[in-house]
């Protein structure tokens, strides 16, 4: 039996091979045209997982005989894409078309690592295609996108996957070698979610389940994933959907969905211990100031995950995912930190800390007038004490805005619009 997994096996290596994203490789698809013109643009193929973005940029590369390099955005830096700039350069003679560089996941490249494309691409060292589950509107560097023309793949409909069933049971060597019926696809296809790739991989551990004939129903296929669970894979790209879908049903406040996902985390084994920190940082981006035990009880939740371990952490991510789902919510301390950090960051002027801020330890610095007209507010009335604290070409500048669409907060602006007598 072949070690090669039955979705590489029948990866296919023409247009007329390929199944689905007809749109695009249909009579008068885009990328028949590319064959007929040779000429190719760089760009990005955004979909989810499993609809062939990889084996339409390999199609591409090898229909038109060109050098096809390729890079991941999990492991490969700025090094590394220097390195293939290096390299293209280097084989590129007279009025050759440029080859192709593929990069596989396109959205975890950061700034940086996104700049150092451009270049290459304006210059038509070579034509870039990237591949994308995220919007590349927000993931993509607005530079480079406007380099790239975006064509969007959809999900395998029933039909489709219907056709990948059949031609893997007609044309795959090891499977055309077993005795296989199908009864009953429904399984088949909703476990597989419109990914090629998933329902070939199933098709691979329901037939690989026993050694003699194999009859496919709903209820043999759902007991052969119960130990293989195909709806989460914590190494690979549906572990960041998953994730983010529970991020957002926090952050949303939907307490059913978000313990949906965490479920689907758990079954698939994802580590508890990711999922705690989650809850930390939901506490304080989400939450924050709406709520301030929230990012105490998640706090105590990643420490109890820690001490205890599956099964029972199950217990205590419940009820924190739960708990904070069903907070109110506020980012202003996110925004807050995220402004000042902007002004900060390209602030290019060395402003001066006010001098009744600086403490005055030598005889000198009491001259100088440092520490002079500071006033400890523990001496005042109500522990406040109206002073300036700000740099003066800052004066009046504010960072945080209070969320009043929660009680904690709203009590909080009215302190501040009290003490400060409107200037916040």
């Amino acid at each position: 039996m072949s070690n090669t997994p039955l979705a590489e096996r029948l990866r296919p290596h023409t247009l007329d091979d390929y199944i689905g994203q007809e749109h695009l490789v249909g009579k008068n698809g885009v990328f028949r045209k590319f064959f007929e013109t040779g000429n190719v643009p760089s760009f990005i193929l955004w979909g989810p997982p499993g609809v062939g973005k990889t084996t339409l940029a390999r199609i591409v590369a090898t229909q038109l005989q060109r050098p096809f390099y390729t890079l991941s955005a999990v492991t490969s830096g700025v090094k590394e894409v220097r390195e293939v700039i290096e390299n293209a350069k280097k084989q590129r003679f007279f009025d050759a078309r440029p080859p192709f560089l593929f990069i596989d996941e396109i959205h975890r490249f950061n700034k940086s690592q996104q700049d150092s494309l451009l270049g290459a691409v304006e210059q038509g060292v070579f034509t870039l295609i990237g591949a994308t589950t995220e919007n590349p509107s927000f993931e993509v560097i607005s530079p480079l996108l406007s380099r790239c023309q975006v064509y969007t793949l959809r999900p395998m409909n029933d039909e489709e996957l219907q056709r990948l069933l059949d031609r893997a049971l007609t044309t795959d060597v090891e499977l055309k070698g077993r005795q296989i019926e199908v009864q009953e696809t429904g399984a088949l296809f909703r476990f597989s979610g419109g990914d090629a790739r998933k329902l070939l991989n199933i098709l691979d551990i329901v037939v690989g389940a026993t050694d003699g004939p194999v009859c496919i129903t709903d209820q043999y296929v759902t007991d052969c994933l119960q130990q293989n669970i195909a709806l989460y894979d914590k190494n690979g790209e549906q572990h960041y959907d998953v994730i983010s879908a529970f991020i957002k049903s926090v952050r949303g406040s939907d307490p059913n969905a978000a313990i949906y996902y965490l479920a689907r985390m758990l079954a698939g084994g994802e580590e508890p211990r990711f999922i705690a920190r989650r809850l930390v940082i939901l506490a304080s981006e989400d939450i924050g100031l709406a709520n301030p035990n929230a990012l105490l009880l998640a706090n105590a939740c990643f420490d109890t995950v820690h001490k205890i371990g599956m099964p029972e952490a199950r217990i205590t991510l419940a009820e924190t995912t739960i708990y904070l789902a069903t907070c109110p919510k506020s980012n202003s301390a996110y925004m807050a930190i995220n402004k000042a950090l902007a002004l900060v960051e390209h602030d290019t002027t060395n402003r001066p800390v006010p001098l009744h801020l600086r403490n005055a330890p030598t005889k000198l610095m009491q001259r100088e007038g440092y520490g002079k007209g500071y006033k400890y507010a523990h001496d005042y009335a109500g522990n406040f004490a109206e002073l300036e604290f700000m740099p003066d070409t800052l004066i009046g500048t504010r960072f945080y805005e209070p969320n009043e669409g929660n009680p904690q907060e709203a009590r909080i602006a009215e302190r501040i619009r009290t003490l400060w007598k409107g200037k916040y």
